[in-house]
C-alpha cells in the first residue's frame, strides 16, 4: 500500500479534543458480515490509553450468527474455549469525522491475538493477505463498490412492529437515473452525500434505480483496502442518516420479488508507479495480465461465491431477466454476464455483478484478487466473450443456493491453496449456522400455502 494522507490526521484529532470539538472516539472492525462492532471512547481517554495501547473486544464478534446468538462449529470462539478477548488495534490511516453524529471520529481496527499475531479469519485480515500477495508480484488493487438501497418512510422501530411488511416505499414506481425520482428523497440522499464527503469519501452521483424506492450513491474507486474501510462507514452512517431522518433503508440482496439490491464491484490492477498494467497497445485491448486475471475469475466464480453471495436471501437475486447474473461468462459491457469489462486505457477493469447490498466487501475484494492470482500463476487461457445474452447462452451457472455455495468452497482446491483452511472452515461454518437456521424456520411462504389448504 501507498503512503497516503487519512482524511483526519492524529495531531488533528489532537487540536479538535483539545478544543472540544470532538469528544467521542469509535474504534471499529468489520464483523463476518461487514458490519461494524466495536466501543465509544471518551476522547480523552482514546488519545492517552487506547491510541498507542489498543483495547480488548470479545472474540466471540467472529463466531456469532447475525442476530449475535453464540453458535457451535468455530475452531477459534466457543464455550470450551472460554470466549475469550482479541486485540483491537487502530488503524491510523483510516481516522475521519462521522459529521453525522456530533464531536465524533471514528477509526478502523485491526485484531491480533494476545500474542500479537492476527487473528486470521477476520475479514479486513483476510483481504490484507491477498493484497500482500499481489503486491509481492509489483501490483496494487484498485477497486469500487456501488451499492444500491432501498428508502422506506417508515422508521426502523415501526418496520421491526410490523414485521417488515407493508412498508411505504419512498417512491411509488420506477426512478431509474428519473431525476424527478431522486428529488423526491433528495433532502436524505444530499444529506448522505455531503456527510460522506464529510468523513473523507470523494462522492460521484446518486440515481434512481428500478425497484420502488431504490437508490443509489456512488464513491470514486481507490485502493482495494481503502474501498472496503469506506463501504463499511457508507453503509453504516447512511443507515445512521436515515434512523435520524426518521425513515429507513435496507441494502438486503433481495427485498421483494422485483429488482434486487446489487453491490456490483469494479476492479482493476496498477504496479508500484500507479500506472494501469490491464491495458494493452492503443488501449483498448487488455494487457496478458488481465487476461489471465479475468480467466481466474471465471474459473474461481463457483467456488467463491460464497465470499460474494453470503446469506440465504443472496442467492434470490439470480433471476433470468433481471439485471443480476445467472451465467459464468464475461463480455464487454454485457450486463447480463457476471463479469463485464468496461474502460479503456488507465480506466480498463472488470466488474464483477454477483455481489448484493449484503456482501462483505473485504470478502468479495479478496476473492476477486485470489482468484485473480489464480489466473496468473496458472496463466489460464480466457476463453471468447459472450457477445449476446448469457442468460439464454450455455454456461455454467452461478450457485443457486447457499447450500450449494457452502459445498463449493468447502472443497474447493483454489479456496484452500488461497484462503487456508482454518479461513475456510471458519466460513463454511458461518454458512451452516444460517442454513440450520433457516431449515428451521417456518416462513410466512409455507403458512399461506398450507394453513388452510393442506
Amino acid at each position: 500500500m501507498a503512503d497516503r494522507t487519512p482524511p483526519l490526521t492524529v495531531e488533528e484529532l489532537h487540536a479538535l479534543v483539545a478544543g472540544g470539538e470532538i469528544d467521542t472516539v469509535v474504534l471499529a472492525f468489520p464483523d463476518m458480515q461487514g458490519r461494524l462492532q466495536g466501543k465509544r471512547f471518551a476522547a480523552r481517554f482514546f488519545l492517552d490509553e487506547v491510541l498507542e495501547h489498543g483495547t480488548e473486544g470479545c472474540n466471540y464478534l467472529l463466531a456469532v450468527d447475525t442476530e449475535m446468538n453464540t453458535v457451535d462449529g468455530y475452531a477459534m470462539s466457543s464455550w470450551e474455549r472460554g470466549y475469550g478477548d482479541f486485540a483491537l488495534y487502530p488503524d491510523l490511516t483510516t481516522l475521519r469525522r462521522t459529521p453525522w453524529h456530533e464531536g465524533t471520529a471514528l477509526l478502523v481496527a485491526d485484531l491480533n491475538w494476545s500474542d500479537g499475531s492476527p487473528v486470521v479469519a477476520a475479514p479486513r485480515q483476510i483481504l490484507r493477505r491477498q493484497l500482500d500477495r499481489l503486491a509481492a508480484l509489483g501490483y496494487t488493487a484498485m477497486a469500487a463498490t456501488e451499492l444500491e438501497f432501498i428508502v422506506f418512510k417508515d422508521t426502523y422501530e415501526r418496520a421491526w412492529d410490523a414485521n417488515y411488511r407493508g412498508l411505504t416505499p419512498a417512491n411509488q414506481y420506477n426512478v431509474d437515473y428519473s431525476v424527478l425520482g431522486t428529488g423526491r428523497v433528495e433532502p436524505l440522499l444530499r444529506r448522505i452525500r455531503n456527510e460522506m464527503a464529510g468523513a473523507g469519501l470523494t462522492v460521484e452521483s446518486a440515481k434512481g434505480e428500478c425497484n420502488p424506492g431504490q437508490h443509489e450513491i456512488a464513491f470514486r474507486y481507490d485502493e482495494a483496502l481503502v474501498t472496503c474501510d469506506q463501504h463499511a462507514v457508507y453503509k453504516t452512517g447512511a443507515k445512521e442518516i436515515a434512523a435520524q431522518e426518521g425513515v429507513s433503508l435496507t441494502f438486503m440482496a433481495k427485498f421483494n420479488e422485483r429488482e434486487g439490491n446489487s453491490c456490483h464491484i469494479h476492479l482493476s490492477l496498477a504496479d508500484l508507479e500507479g500506472n494501469s498494467v490491464m491495458a494493452d497497445g492503443d488501449g483498448h485491448d487488455m494487457s496478458p495480465v488481465m487476461r489471465h486475471f479475468l480467466a481466474g475469475q471465471l474459473a474461481a466464480l463457483r467456488d467463491f461465491s460464497l465470499l460474494y453471495a453470503p446469506g440465504i436471501n443472496s442467492y434470490k437475486r439470480f433471476q433470468p431477466g433481471s439485471f443480476a447474473p445467472t451465467a459464468v461468462a464475461w463480455g464487454h459491457d454485457n450486463r447480463t454476464c457476471a463479469l463485464r469489462v468496461v474502460g479503456h486505457g488507465r480506466s480498463l477493469r472488470f466488474e464483477n455483478r454477483l455481489p448484493g447490498g449484503d456482501v462483505n466487501p473485504y470478502l468479495a475484494v479478496a476473492g476477486l484478487v485470489a482468484a485473480g492470482l489464480y489466473g496468473i500463476e496458472h496463466e489460464l487461457e480466457l476463453p471468447d466473450p459472450c457477445a449476446g445474452n448469457a442468460y439464454a447462452g450455455e454456461y455454467e451457472h452461478v450457485p443457486t443456493t447457499l447450500r450449494e455455495a457452502a459445498e463449493l468452497w468447502e472443497n474447493s482446491p483454489i479456496a484452500e491453496a488461497a484462503f487456508g483452511d482454518e479461513v475456510v472452515a471458519h466460513y463454511r461454518n458461518m454458512a451452516r449456522v444460517e442454513l440450520a437456521a433457516f431449515d428451521a424456520a417456518v416462513t410466512d411462504w409455507e403458512l399461506r400455502r398450507s394453513f388452510e389448504r393442506m
